[in-house]
C-alpha cells in the first residue's frame, strides 16, 4: 500500500463530532511511491479528517525528500482541518501532531481542472463534512447545472471524478461569514497562494465578493479578474448562500460556466 491510515483506538464511531481522547491516529505517508506523488497528500489527510471526530489526536509523518515547492507540511495539515500542536523530527521522518478542529478539510490534489475557493466553512457545513451544506445554499445545484460535478455533496468524488478541487480562505466555522476580519481574509489568501503555486489548477474560482476584496483587490467585480492569482486565472463569482437574493441559479451556473471555460481553453 503506497501510504495508509492506522486506524488506532478511538472511543467514538468516525461520524461521532464529540471530544474524544486516546492513542493518536497515524497517517504514514510515503511520497515517493505514492501514485500521485506528494499531491496525494492532501487527499489522505482529507479523508483522514472526516473519519475522526472532532478533538482526536492524529499524527501525521512523512519520509525525507518533501518538496521544497509544497507549502510547510504544517500548513497542509492546518489546511486539513487540524490544529498543529508541535512538529518533530523522528529520525529521517518529519512528525506533526495535530488535533482534529469542527471545520472542513481541503479537498485539493494534483490535475485539478478548477479549484473552488469559499469564503470559510459554515458550522453546518463543517459537521455535514462538505461544503455548501446550508438548505438554501445554491452552490450544488449550480455546479451540477454548470456540468463541473457528477456527485454533488461528495468532493472526495469532485476531486477524484471531476478534477474540481474545494477550500476555503478562512478555515475558522462559523454561522455565517458576517465575523470574518480583513487580517483572517489577508492570512487565508496567502495560504491558499501557496497551495494554488504548488498544485497549479487550471484556474481558481472565489465564491463570494468579500473574501477577495478584503484580500487582493477591493474594487473587484464579477467574473474573471484582470490579474492571475499566484500564476494561475482567477475569477470571482457571487456568494451562492440564499442570502444573496440578488442572484439566482442559473446566473450562478453560468458563471461556473465560464469560469471552467477559461482552464478548458489553456
Amino acid at each position: 500500500m503506497d501510504h495508509e491510515l492506522d486506524p488506532g483506538p478511538l472511543q467514538r464511531q468516525p461520524g461521532d463530532r464529540r471530544m474524544v481522547s486516546g492513542a493518536p491516529r497515524d497517517l504514514n505517508f510515503e511520497g515517493t511511491v505514492a501514485r500521485g506523488g506528494w499531491a496525494d497528500l492532501p487527499g489522505d489527510l482529507a479523508r483522514l479528517n472526516l473519519e475522526v471526530p472532532v478533538g482526536a489526536a492524529i499524527r501525521c509523518s512523512v519520509t525525507a525528500g518533501y518538496p521544497a515547492a509544497a507549502p510547510p507540511l504544517p500548513d497542509l495539515v492546518a489546511g486539513a482541518g487540524f490544529r498543529v500542536d508541535r512538529t518533530r523530527r523522528a529520525g529521517c521522518r518529519t512528525v506533526v501532531d495535530a488535533r482534529r478542529e469542527r471545520t472542513l478539510p481541503d479537498f485539493v490534489g494534483g490535475g485539478m481542472r478548477m479549484l473552488v475557493c469559499g469564503l470559510n466553512p459554515s458550522v453546518v457545513s463543517a459537521d455535514a463534512g462538505f461544503g455548501y451544506a446550508g438548505a438554501t445554499n445554491r452552490f450544488w445545484t449550480a455546479a451540477v447545472a454548470a456540468g463541473i460535478v457528477s456527485r454533488p455533496r461528495d468532493p472526495m468524488a469532485m476531486l477524484d471524478i471531476d478534477r474540481v478541487g474545494m477550500t476555503d480562505l478562512v478555515k475558522r466555522a462559523t454561522p455565517n461569514a458576517d465575523g470574518l476580519t480583513a487580517a483572517e481574509y489577508a492570512a487565508g489568501a496567502e495560504r491558499v497562494r501557496r497551495l494554488v503555486e504548488w498544485l497549479r489548477p487550471g484556474v481558481v474560482v472565489f465564491v463570494g465578493l468579500a473574501g477577495w476584496r478584503a484580500a487582493v483587490d477591493r474594487r473587484a467585480v464579477p467574473g474573471p479578474q484582470p490579474s492571475p492569482f499566484a500564476g494561475t486565472p482567477a475569477y470571482v463569482m457571487p456568494s451562492t448562500s440564499g442570502r444573496n437574493a440578488r442572484t439566482g441559479p442559473e446566473e450562478l451556473a453560468d458563471h461556473l460556466r465560464r469560469a471552467v471555460a477559461r482552464a478548458d481553453s489553456k
